[in-house]
C-alpha cells in the first residue's frame, strides 16, 4: 500500500509539472498579454509606460525563463497577485476551493446515500427495479441548469422557504445549510442516477455468486448477507465512479455555481480565463487537477481496502 501511495504521489508531481508547462506554453502563445489589454483600457498609458511595466514584470524575457521563474516562486509558496481581483492569488484560490469542496462533499454524500440505497433496494427486491430504473433515467436525462431553475422557482419564488442563491452572510450552521440546500439538491439528484444504476447492476451480479448462496445456507441473516458479504464487493466500481465525479465537479460545477451565484472553482476558472488573468487561471487549473488526482488515489486505496486481492 505504501509503495502504491508513494508511486502515485510521484506520478502526480510529474503530471502537474507537465500540465503546468503545457498550459503556460499555450497561454504564452496566445496573442497579446495583460499589458496590451491595460494599454487599451487606459488611454493615459503610453507605449513607453507599457514597455517599462513589461520589463518590470519580466514579460520581455523568453517564455521558458518566465516559466522557470514562475515555477520556482510557486515552489517557494509565492503565488503572486491576481490582476482580475487585485488581491494575492492565495486569498482568491483558497476560499473558492473551500466553497467548492463543501458543495461537492454535501452533494456527493447525498447522491451516494440516495443512489446506492435505492440501487441495493432494487437489487434485493426485484419489483422495485422498474421504478428505480425510471428514476435513474429521469434524473440522468435532466439538465442540471433546468433542474436548478425549477428548484429556485418552487422553493425560493413560490414557497419562499429557501434563498435563491448566494452565500450566507450570517455566521452559523443553519444559514449556511439554507443557502446550500438548493445547489446540493441539484447536483445530488443529477449524480445519484449513476450511483443507482451501477449499484443495482453490481449488486444483482454479486447476489448470484456462489459465496452468497453459501452464506444463506449457513443461516446468516439477510441483512448480514447483503451488507457484509455482497455490498463490499459491489462497492468497488462505485468507489471509482465517486472519485471521477469528485474530480469532475471540482472544476465542472460551473453551471450550478452560476445559477445559484456561488463562488467556487468552476466560476473562478471561467472568470480568470475570460479576464485574461493567466496566473490565477493556471493556478486554479493546477489546483483542480491536483484535487482530481488525489481523489483517484483515494479511490485506489479504498478499492484495495475493500478487496485485498487487488494488491498494491
Amino acid at each position: 500500500m505504501l509503495r502504491l501511495i508513494a508511486g502515485r504521489l510521484v506520478q502526480i508531481a510529474v503530471t502537474l509539472v507537465i500540465l503546468s508547462a503545457l498550459t503556460w506554453l499555450a497561454m504564452g502563445l496566445m496573442p497579446g498579454d495583460p499589458l496590451d489589454l491595460a494599454l487599451l483600457a487606459d488611454p493615459a498609458l503610453t507605449a513607453a509606460d507599457v514597455e517599462r511595466m513589461r520589463v518590470l514584470h519580466g514579460l520581455d524575457r523568453p517564455l521558458h525563463e518566465r516559466y522557470l521563474a514562475w515555477a520556482a516562486a510557486v515552489l517557494r509558496g509565492e503565488f503572486g497577485y491576481s490582476r482580475l481581483y487585485a488581491l494575492p492569488t492565495a486569498a482568491v484560490l483558497w476560499p473558492a476551493l473551500g466553497s467548492t469542496l463543501v458543495l461537492l462533499g454535501c452533494a456527493l454524500s447525498l447522491a451516494l446515500v440516495a443512489g446506492v440505497g435505492l440501487g441495493v433496494l432494487a437489487a434485493v427486491r426485484p419489483r422495485a427495479a422498474p421504478a428505480a430504473d425510471a428514476f435513474a433515467i429521469l434524473a440522468q436525462s435532466t439538465p442540471s441548469f433546468w433542474l436548478g431553475i425549477l428548484l429556485i422557482i418552487l422553493f425560493a419564488v413560490t414557497l419562499g422557504w429557501l434563498p435563491a442563491g448566494g452565500v450566507a452572510e450570517e455566521p452559523g450552521l443553519w444559514p449556511a445549510l439554507r443557502f446550500l440546500a438548493l445547489p446540493v439538491a441539484t447536483l445530488a439528484i443529477v449524480n445519484s442516477a449513476a450511483y443507482l444504476r451501477h449499484s443495482l447492476a453490481a449488486m444483482q451480479a454479486e447476489l448470484w455468486q456462489p459465496y452468497i448462496r453459501t452464506a444463506r445456507m449457513k443461516g446468516l441473516p439477510e441483512r448480514v448477507v447483503i451488507w457484509r458479504h455482497a455490498f463490499p464487493n459491489a462497492a468497488i466500481p462505485i468507489v471509482t465512479i465517486t472519485a471521477l465525479d469528485a474530480g469532475a465537479l471540482v472544476s465542472g460545477a460551473l453551471i450550478t455555481e452560476t445559477i445559484f451565484a456561488r463562488p467556487g472553482m468552476g466560476r473562478l476558472i471561467y472568470d480568470s480565463i475570460m479576464g485574461n488573468d493567466y496566473n490565477l487561471a493556471l493556478l486554479a487549473l493546477l489546483l483542480a487537477a491536483l484535487v482530481t488526482m488525489l481523489a483517484t488515489l483515494a479511490a485506489d486505496v479504498a478499492q484495495r481496502l475493500l478487496d485485498p486481492r487487488l494488491g498494491g
